[in-house]
Order: C-alpha cells, then sequence, then structure tokens
C-alpha cells in the first residue's frame, strides 16, 4: 500500500528535466573568467614596487591574494596578479579585479566598488561576498604598497654612517 501511495506521489511530481537545464547557470562573464582566468601568479613580495593584500572569508573559505605592481614615477598600476582558493565566482572577482585596477591610478582604483564587481559579473546575491573579497583585497594592495613606500621614503639613508672615536 505505502509503495503504490510513493510512486504516485513520485508520478504526480513534475518530470524530470534534462540535465542541462538542472545545471546551475552562472552568467558568461563568470564561466569566461573561471575557464580562462586573466592575470593569474604573483610578484615578489619584498619588491618595493608590488603591494599585495591577502583576504579571506572564514564563512565559506576562500582565500585571495591580489598583488599590484605600481611604477614609482607616474603613480600608476601597471602589473597586477591574484592567486585565488575558492569557488568560481571568487576566482573571477579576483580575474576581474587584475583587469579593471591595471592601468589606473592609485586613487583611482580604491574607488573600484564591490557592487560594480557583482554587477559586470552578474553574481547572484548568495556569492556577492566574492566581489567583497575582490574590493577588500584592492585595498589591501593599495594600503600595503602605501606602507612600503613610506618605510622606504622614512629612511634617512640605509646606508652605514661612519662613528666618530
Amino acid at each position: 500500500m505505502l509503495r503504490i501511495a510513493r510512486e504516485k506521489l513520485i508520478a504526480a511530481a513534475a518530470p524530470l528535466r534534462p540535465l542541462s537545464v538542472l545545471r546551475r547557470a552562472y552568467h558568461e562573464r563568470v564561466v569566461d573568467h573561471y575557464n580562462n582566468p586573466r592575470n593569474v601568479g604573483s610578484f615578489e613580495k619584498d619588491d618595493p614596487a608590488v603591494g599585495t593584500g591577502l583576504v579571506g572569508a572564514p564563512a565559506c573559505g576562500d582565500v585571495m591574494k591580489l598583488q599590484i605592481k605600481v611604477d614609482d614615477a607616474s603613480g600608476k598600476i601597471v602589473d597586477a596578479r591574484f592567486k585565488t582558493f575558492g569557488c568560481g565566482s571568487a576566482i573571477a572577482s579576483s580575474s576581474v579585479a587584475t583587469e579593471w585596477v591595471k592601468g589606473r591610478d592609485m586613487e583611482d582604483v580604491l574607488s573600484i566598488k564591490n557592487t560594480e564587481i557583482a554587477k559586470h559579473l552578474a553574481l547572484p546575491p548568495v556569492k556577492l561576498h566574492c566581489s567583497m573579497l575582490a574590493e577588500d583585497a584592492i585595498k589591501a594592495a593599495v594600503k600595503d604598497y602605501e606602507a612600503k613606500r613610506a618605510e622606504s621614503n622614512g629612511r634617512p639613508d640605509a646606508s652605514p654612517k661612519a662613528v666618530d672615536a
């Protein structure tokens, strides 16, 4: 009796759909940046022209390292690299962030907002934290570069001085 009732319930349920329809649909830009990420890699972290931002989201386990290389004379970001451990949306957000910061002034990149990245990638609400990580990584990289620059400018002279006896 229970078996017959179960079969009727299953039959009354929505008909099975092909697997391609059931698959979660990410926007084509997310898929593109996930399958063909731009600017993957890293720079030497001790390079004074490089700023490194390392951020993470403990709730989901995503970790993002974004590095910028800055031309000291012009103040423009000449190159950017990233390494991300996380979901496809986190990788796509990192990839987009590196593309957007290249060629821009330091002050200008601080205006990049997570909402712009999320809108560009058409991220669903459950994935908005990925674009927030990208914004935080950009800010952390700029802050790291500025701290390195201030440290190097703060020293009067790195060469040893002779002491009078």
